[in-house]
């Protein structure tokens, strides 16, 4: 379960609901966690399985209508998010929590240049005039490893490639120099020599500013390299959570362990072909009153129709939501 430190961020039970014409879908599901001060926090899982809508939920990011959170709480310095008003939750975004958007070209704006872009959360949130905000934004744009930055504050969105777009919105993530910041698949999009400039690019800007990271992703790969902790999410919820050497050493739900038969091998013989999960993910028509991911599942059982796995504890930090127990091969007794 999450830790009982002192943490920065704090989830729970957090639940998150798109209204349709065709009724409710329930995209968040009971999700908990805690982020701990200076902690990068890896949450990988499917498209659909309700990473981005989670973190979009916690900081009022999402259309409502139709999305609306239902339940639970977001505590943060002291504060629960979910109950702040309009003013005071856009005051935090940005100052405190930034957000680092999938796609750089799509969120940045293509008729203003990089510079004002960067200069406008300095000069909202931070008070700074004009002059303070411009110096501060070549600051910026040369901490993330953007050469000449004085004349690039001049130029737009579409002069930059895109490894270069993708670290001005880390720019403008880190402008107020918050305590937390979250990445949406910053590097998905990018090749991989880009990513890779962008993964050491993120570990050596933590190992400066101390702050907490949320670093979203489909990639096992990246998360063995950079983060502290991972959170394995499946249909909307949370189904595996511990430090990444207990949970890649010790894989305790199906699913987590189906995920890593998928990374490709670079050692040995080639593979005759790449492994999949066979099937879809959920449909989440409804709060789910089953384990999400029994149709796929090879060690599905009875119970698993019957009822919705409560995570229990596999080791300490470590916790999975499943009837079966990895270890005896055999269903779980309690």
């Amino acid at each position: 379960m999450p830790s009982n430190g002192q943490a920065v961020l704090r989830v729970q039970d957090l639940k998150t609901v798109f209204s349709t014409r065709a009724g409710d879908i329930h995209a968040v599901n009971s999700v908990s966690f805690a982020l701990e001060p200076g902690e990068l926090l890896g949450v990988v899982g499917e498209s659909g399985s309700g990473k981005s809508v989670t973190m979009m939920s916690l900081i009022g990011l999402l259309p409502s209508p139709p999305a609306e959170v239902r339940a639970g709480s977001v505590e943060f310095g002291g504060r629960d998010i979910l109950k702040l008003g309009k003013k005071d939750l856009q005051a935090l975004r940005g100052r405190d929590i930034g957000f680092v958007f999938q796609d750089p070209m799509t969120s940045l704006n293509p008729v203003f240049t990089v510079g004002f872009q960067i200069m406008e959360p300095l000069r909202r949130h931070m008070g700074m005039d004009k002059a303070a905000a411009r110096k501060r934004a070549k600051e910026l744009l040369e901490l993330v490893g953007i050469p000449d930055a004085e004349r690039r504050l001049r130029d737009f969105p579409h002069q930059f490639s895109g490894g270069m777009r993708q670290r001005v919105m880390i720019a403008i993530a880190l402008a107020c120099d918050p305590k937390v910041l979250i990445a949406d698949e910053p590097t998905t999009a990018l090749d991989v020599t880009i990513q890779a400039q962008i993964l050491e690019l993120v570990k050596e800007l933590r190992q400066k500013l101390g702050m907490a990271i949320i670093w979203i992703t489909h990639d096992l790969g990246v998360i063995a390299g950079i983060a502290d902790k991972v959170m394995v999410m499946y249909g909307g919820q949370v189904v595996e959570y511990g430090s990444v050497r207990e949970v890649f050493a010790n894989p305790a739900h199906p699913y987590t362990r189906a995920l890593m038969t998928t990374v490709p091998s670079v050692r040995g013989d080639r593979a005759p072909k790449l492994n999949v999960i066979e099937g879809q993910p959920p449909m989440l028509a409804q709060h789910p009153t089953a384990c999400p991911f029994r149709a796929r599942c090879p060690e599905a059982f009875d119970r698993c129709s019957r009822a919705n796995p409560p995570r229990y504890t596999v080791a300490q930090g470590h916790d999975a939501a499943c009837f079966w127990d990895h270890r005896t091969g055999a269903p779980r007794n309690d």
